[in-house]
């Protein structure tokens, strides 16, 4: 569901196979072509205020997001280094299904991020959400946590940024209301934050 409650749009109805990947291909050229680059500087120069200060940074997502937080936190770890130079410390909070299960059993699935960060997280750590929404309840209560703690907080969201956007330090919002194109836009700025890492150093 989108964040007005209603089926999200897959696409068109009563295109052929080859049709309907060229109306995808459209809707992602749009969603590229008012995607804010300096947004996703401003991301870029965030990561790379907390490897310099030797800070971490902590990625979290939902259902596709969850994924794309891992390939973000892999990408950040391993892509992102350099021979000889130290490494940022990054994790996704969406990868350890035995913890998440069991906060999400004993206290409640809004709790599944804050319960692995309130051990973890520390004063100029970046906390990075990823959500189509924007109103997924367990990264709202991640935002409040980490303002909490002293933390800098960045968003990757879709549609007009729902309640995250104004909770967060950098949002960078694509706008489209196809959750496939806003996913396959997250995770090509999580590219676009490695490989500038890496090139850079």
């Amino acid at each position: 569901m989108n964040p007005s409650g209603k089926p999200y749009p897959v696409g068109p109805g009563g295109l052929s196979p080859a049709d309907f990947a060229r109306w995808y291909s459209d809707a992602s050229g749009a969603a590229w072509s008012s995607l804010d680059m300096d947004a996703v500087g401003r991301l870029v120069a965030e990561v790379l205020d907390v490897r310099r200060r030797g800070a971490a940074v902590y990625v979290m997502g939902n259902g596709g997001s969850a994924a794309t937080s891992s390939h973000i936190a892999t990408d950040l770890c391993k892509t992102a280094a350099v021979a000889g130079k130290p490494p940022i410390r990054c994790v996704s909070l969406a990868d350890n299904a035995s913890f998440i299960t069991a906060a999400g059993n004993d206290i409640g699935f809004a709790a599944i991020f804050t319960a692995q960060l309130d051990g973890l997280l520390r004063e100029g750590d970046l906390v990075l959400m990823v959500s189509g929404s924007g109103n997924s309840a367990n990264l709202l209560t991640a935002a409040a946590l980490a303002k909490e703690r002293g933390a800098r907080t960045a968003a990757l969201l879709g549609f007009d940024g729902g309640k995250l956007k104004p909770l967060v330090d950098v949002p960078v919002l694509v706008k489209s209301e196809q959750y496939g194109v806003i996913e396959d836009l997250h995770l090509a700025v999580g590219h676009i934050v490695a490989f500038f890492m890496h090139q850079e150093r």
